[in-house]
């Protein structure tokens, strides 16, 4: 049985990450092109996951489960960037415009 503390220390995590969660969303309705959506999307998206992650492993206060959160952040962080690249990457190059003011010749 976990703490009370613990509880309310859950309780925020998921908030704060429901938080970070709805930014990405905003970001994907919001942002003009592709390349930002895509950039709001990585990143607001893996933190608000991983803030839930490590609510959920403060509650099941189960080591097992700890670990495989763990695991689960580690391979949220490793792989989101990469992934987000490739997909700005084949974009670029099937010639997805971006707006205005968003430069590409960075990603060549």
């Amino acid at each position: 049985m976990i703490g009370e503390a613990l509880r309310y220390l859950a309780a925020l995590l998921i908030v704060a990450g429901a938080l970070f969660s709805l930014l990405a969303a905003v970001g994907i309705l919001r942002l003009p092109d592709l390349y930002t959506r895509l950039h709001a999307a990585s990143k607001a998206g893996v933190v608000g996951a991983g803030l839930i992650l490590c609510a959920v492993g403060i509650v099941s206060g189960d080591g097992p489960t700890a670990l495989r959160v763990g695991l689960g952040i580690v391979f949220l962080v490793l792989s989101t960037p990469v992934a987000a690249h490739l997909l700005a990457r084949a974009a670029l190059k099937a010639g997805e415009p971006a707006a205005p003011g968003t430069t590409t010749e960075d990603i060549h």
